[in-house]
């Protein structure tokens, strides 16, 4: 692939991890504006040189910083502005909720020696650590997240309408990020939500039709539920009808997921989603059909069948498939050091998924020794562009990792990479972009990647530590030629 060299023009600095940078038109405006949305709660927007607040939801946060850690995949993570958005003032938000701090999902002594559960990991010779159950779920889980509906009033003044879905998940993290956006095929406010965290989906949610956690839905916005305070739920069937009849599911078998993009090809979209990889791989799919499953449905056919999956979804293959492969634990290898022990974590759910799955477009390797290529760490944004300011990235699939994964020492560094779209179905390639910005002795992680409305321009959030009670070490960039 040919190789890219762009430039970095810093736009914003001294804010918090930016989760969701995505551009909107205020009402009254004509100008578009680019929007940064922070993981403690801040929303600002960019405008004639300077940073405005637009929402500050600081005090409606969880407190972050996991188990007195300081990492933590809670937060502001979703952001969405209604299509109409200039003429209505309607945006939409997902965020996890403060004073919800829970126990979490499973026992530390069946997570790890740590008590982390993020290093959970299943044995393939004990069957208890292969088909764990969540119990207990209205006391055993982490936090809960919700979606809402809000709107800009003429007086500028940002003002709560209604909430759309509160979600219970079991643990701190995979709960997905820039995990909201509104489709142009069908005009639905789309949610993307991880499996629910700590490793391997030890639940197996994502392939459980009736689990909320690891699935892509759509929500009619159009219908107004008048629930004010819809019920914490977890699985689709314990929502009140009338919300169950404003939704559809289009895909699941995902781990985490940092959002969907959409890429107009004549007269149809082709969707881009990045899915976070396990030990592997993180991995891009694409698709342009799809069959969406209006939930009301979903529940009537897991009444009828209950072991039955929905052969119509997009299925993206976890747990049984990490990308392209099956999924795996790697483990030392004993007789030789320099080497890595790979088992088949889930056999049965690899066969069972084989031949229900899409292939990803690509899957690129935590450890790669090409030396054009990089060990990646965790995919944290894909964004389509479209534009012609940089012409060898013009329609191509832009794509960032939170960081190199070298073993090389301090200062860290994110990755800039694309590929392209390919109609035969077979695993592409890619090329790491190279910039030429300077960051000095500082770290420098790619936390989120986002576009203008016409997918002609892209912009890049860089944080200074991975820690997100390290405040005020962030930088925007518009990625320019």
């Amino acid at each position: 692939m040919i190789k890219v060299k762009v430039s970095l023009r810093p736009i914003a600095g001294n804010i918090n991890m930016p989760t969701v940078l995505k551009t909107a038109i205020l009402p009254g405006d004509s100008m578009e504006r680019l929007f940064i949305a922070t993981q403690v709660g801040e929303i600002f927007y960019v405008g004639n040189g300077a940073i405005r607040t637009f929402l500050d939801i600081r005090s409606r946060i969880i407190k972050l910083g996991f188990a007195g850690g300081k990492y933590d995949e809670r937060g502001l993570l979703g952001l969405a502005f209604h299509p109409r958005f200039t003429y209505n003032g309607l945006f939409y938000i997902h965020y996890s909720v403060s004073g919800t701090q829970g126990p979490g999902a499973l026992p530390s002594s069946e997570v790890s020696r740590q008590g982390l559960p993020e290093f959970f990991k299943p044995n393939p010779c004990d069957p208890r650590t292969l088909n764990q159950k969540w119990i207990n779920r209205e006391i055993q889980y982490d936090h809960i997240d919700t979606v809402e509906e809000w709107i800009l009033q003429s007086n500028g003044q940002p003002q709560k309408l209604r909430t759309l879905l509160n979600l219970r998940r079991p643990f701190f993290n995979h709960n997905g990020v820039n995990s909201l956006n509104f489709s142009p095929e069908t005009g639905k406010l789309v949610l993307t939500t991880g499996d629910g965290g700590s490793g391997y989906d030890p639940f197996n949610s994502a392939q459980n039709d009736m689990e909320i956690a690891g699935k892509i839905i759509e929500i009619d916005v159009t219908k107004n539920t008048f629930i004010n305070d819809p019920p914490v739920v977890t699985r689709f069937n314990e929502l009140p009808v009338p919300i169950q009849e404003n939704l559809t599911v289009i895909a699941k078998g995902v781990r985490n997921i940092p959002g969907i993009s959409f890429q107009r090809f004549y007269n149809q979209y082709i969707k881009y989603v990045g899915i976070v990889g396990q030990d592997l791989v993180e991995s891009i799919f694409s698709f342009v059909n799809y069959r969406p499953i209006p939930v009301p449905q979903l529940i009537q056919a897991s009444l009828m069948k209950p072991e039955s999956g929905q052969e119509g979804f997009i299925n993206f293959g976890w747990r049984g498939w990490e990308g392209a492969f099956p999924t795996s634990i790697v483990r030392s290898c004993s007789a030789n050091p320099i080497l890595d022990e790979e088992t088949i974590a889930y056999y049965n759910d690899a066969v069972k998924t084989s031949t229900l799955r899409i292939p990803p477009l690509i899957s690129y390797f935590h450890k790669d020794p090409r030396p054009d290529k990089f060990g990646a760490t965790a995919l944290t944004g894909v964004q389509s562009y479209m534009g012609n300011g940089i012409p060898d990235l013009t329609g191509s699939v832009v794509f960032t990792d939170f960081a190199r994964n070298e073993g090389s020492q301090p200062p860290t560094r994110g990755v800039l990479a694309y590929t392209r779209p390919r109609r035969d179905c077979k695993l592409n390639d890619f090329s790491v972009i190279e910039t030429d910005y300077n960051f000095g002795s500082q770290s420098a992680y790619y936390t989120t990647l986002g576009g203008n409305l016409n997918q002609t321009r892209l912009y890049l959030g860089v944080y200074g530590s991975m820690n997100v009670t390290d405040f005020n070490q962030g930088t925007i960039f518009e990625i320019i030629q």
